[in-house]
């Protein structure tokens, strides 16, 4: 694969002459929509031929929800190791609260594919929100979170799970050994059904990052009890945050980093993020709300637009600005080229593999590239 930024006076017809390759492998590779308008700064990925083969197996996690349309789903999963079904809940006394949505044709087309289907756990309240007095109620109560555990493994089994995934957010800071024992007693029932547990991690830079979302983590005793990590490396751009690259790669690079002095690289996946954010301006802290974009809407926006795509060099994110009925905004959002640095990242630091949140909007260039690059470690 060849990655060609898109020049003024540049058409697909001029760059397949220029590389010698049919035009319409440009256009399926990188979702182009007719009339095929490239944007000044668009980085294409181009099936260049090459010698060259992927020679590392990695493992591919994507995180959907069961209103995931079908034909997105199965042209996803033949680079995926495992997909993780968001989410099941749970009550304080331990049962188990399933999807709203039927997630058994996720579940069937996920090993048809021969992928390995995970339950997602996560401590949703009535609103939707993460409940950290749900979390305490729970862990902190021998009773309810043995049956919690023995309630997972009769799900796992009957519906042909083949591990579970804990995404806990907002853990309090005193109950931090608490979680850890939590995950560790899951992975060992999981285990005993032959599956693995994996824990998220909020993207933590030291042992005492200040703020909710850190405190409860603790990533040496969290690496002991999962039997992998996923490090949660994105949203320093967000819905609520100033206009900024969703996961900077000078920043992803300081919590593995930090991640590699606490937990062993065999067990860490790398969170990349399939998605941007558009802002309106001026931005106004507490005021100014994000709208979350596709990375093939984010090109489609600059094209209606005018707009002229530029790339982050320290960061490593493009991104871009446009006018639209009067209102200026500011869009970043990740491309072939940012995603390239981050499995960089991976193969740099010889990690086990890699998460994406999320993959309910195809983003084809992404996965032509990663299975350029490594080999997919399907169960």
């Amino acid at each position: 694969m060849t990655i060609h930024i898109v020049a003024s006076g540049d058409t697909v017809n001029s760059i397949a002459a220029a590389y010698q390759i049919p035009a319409d492998t440009i256009i399926y590779n990188n979702q182009l929509i007719y009339p095929y308008i490239l944007v000044v700064g668009q980085a294409l990925l181009l099936s260049t031929p090459s010698e060259l083969q992927p020679y590392r197996f990695v493992v591919t996690n994507g995180y959907a929800y069961p209103f995931i349309n079908n034909w997105v789903l199965t042209q996803t999963l033949p680079y995926l190791s495992r997909l993780s079904v968001f989410s099941y809940g749970f009550s304080t006394e331990g049962e188990i609260i399933p999807p709203t949505l039927d997630d058994s044709f996720m579940i069937q087309a996920t090993l048809e594919y021969s992928s390995a289907p995970f339950l997602t756990l996560t401590p949703f309240d009535a609103s939707g929100r993460f409940n950290n007095n749900l979390i305490s109620a729970v862990i902190n109560n021998p009773s309810v979170k043995n049956t919690l555990i023995d309630n997972l493994v009769i799900t796992v089994s009957e519906k042909g799970f083949q591990g579970v995934d804990i995404d806990f957010e907002y853990i309090l800071a005193e109950d931090r050994i608490a979680f850890a024992d939590f995950v560790r007693d899951v992975r060992i029932a999981i285990n005993q059904l032959g599956y693995p547990v994996t824990v998220a991690l909020a993207p933590k830079t030291s042992d005492n990052q200040p703020g909710l979302l850190y405190e409860g983590k603790d990533y040496a005793l969290l690496g002991e009890a999962a039997d992998e990590v996923l490090l949660m490396t994105y949203e320093w751009g967000y819905t609520y945050s100033e206009p900024m690259a969703v996961a900077p790669i000078n920043n992803v690079r300081r919590v593995v980093e930090y991640a590699l002095t606490r937990i062993p690289h065999e067990k860490i996946n790398l969170g990349i993020p399939n998605y941007g954010y558009d802002w309106p301006l001026p931005y106004e802290k507490g005021v100014t709300r994000a709208t979350t974009i596709g990375n093939i809407e984010a090109i489609t926006i600059a094209a209606n637009n005018g707009a002229e795509i530029q790339f982050d060099e320290t960061a490593m994110s493009p991104f871009f600005t446009y006018t639209n009925n009067e209102i200026a905004h500011e869009v970043w959002f990740e491309d072939v080229r940012s995603m390239q640095t981050k499995f960089n990242l991976v193969e740099e630091y010889d990690l086990h593999g890699m998460g994406y949140w999320q993959i309910m909007r195809l983003f084809r260039a992404n996965w032509l590239l990663l299975a350029d690059r490594f080999l997919i470690d399907k169960p």
